[in-house]
């Protein structure tokens, strides 16, 4: 199948070389894009010295519509799978084959699941996870081991509708909102590496936000959407 990886990126100047060239080596047969988040950094200057292909966002559009222009470029290039790849270093190449395997399998959408063969540790940001882990299967009879992960594949089927529709971020709420509809969700599992380099923007303060978000969105929201 014809496959596309997204890579969103913003202020990834010390990541996102090492992450394409890995990319490239491990799977030359796949296409990927870098989705430049209109960066403050060299992002962009890394991206046009090594010819990468690229899109230059004018405007910081966050996380979720980077990965959405992401999405339009697959549409429009009639990829069969769009892969979902973060710029930052955490996620590893060998892994992709299994996404694409799961899609190639039947799934909808196949998350990369770092609990899979191994049990959820019980620090603050896991005990998060946990949470809405616990709230998914409430309210979807489903139990996603990992909703937090990024690193996710999803199938033709969808790539239109994540591309052009509002309210399609690449988070735990919409895993919640596509299996109420009936998507067949699957997870492989996979190992992280630590930010090598750079900061996440999930600090204390912004992960309770982001908690609360989700779980409000998994338990009231969702259930309006048509």
């Amino acid at each position: 199948m014809k496959t596309l990886i997204i890579i969103p990126a913003y202020n990834e100047e010390e990541n996102i070389e090492r992450v394409v060239n890995m990319l490239v080596t491990s799977y030359p047969q796949y296409d990927y894009v870098v989705v430049n988040d209109c960066s403050k950094d060299n992002t962009k200057f890394i991206c046009e010295k090594n010819n990468y292909n690229f899109i230059d966002l004018p405007v910081n559009l966050g996380l979720a519509g980077a990965v959405q222009a992401g999405y339009k470029y697959a549409y429009h290039h009639n990829y069969d799978i769009a892969i979902q790849y973060d710029g930052d270093g955490q996620h590893r190449p060998e892994y992709i084959e299994d996404l694409v395997h799961g899609i190639e399998s039947g799934a909808d959408i196949v998350i990369g699941s770092r609990f899979v063969n191994s049990k959820k540790p019980w620090n603050a940001r896991m005990i998060g996870s946990r949470i809405i882990t616990f709230v998914t299967k409430l309210t979807t009879g489903v139990e996603v081991k990992d909703p937090t992960s990024g690193m996710r594949a999803i199938s033709n089927k969808l790539i239109k509708e994540f591309a052009f529709n509002m309210n399609y971020p690449p988070e735990p709420d919409t895993i919640a909102y596509q299996l109420k509809k009936g998507a067949v969700i699957k997870e492989v599992h996979v190992e992280m590496d630590e930010r090598i380099a750079g900061e996440s923007y999930l600090n204390i303060t912004n992960s309770i936000k982001y908690m609360s978000r989700m779980l409000i969105s998994i338990l009231f929201i969702q259930n309006f959407r048509k």
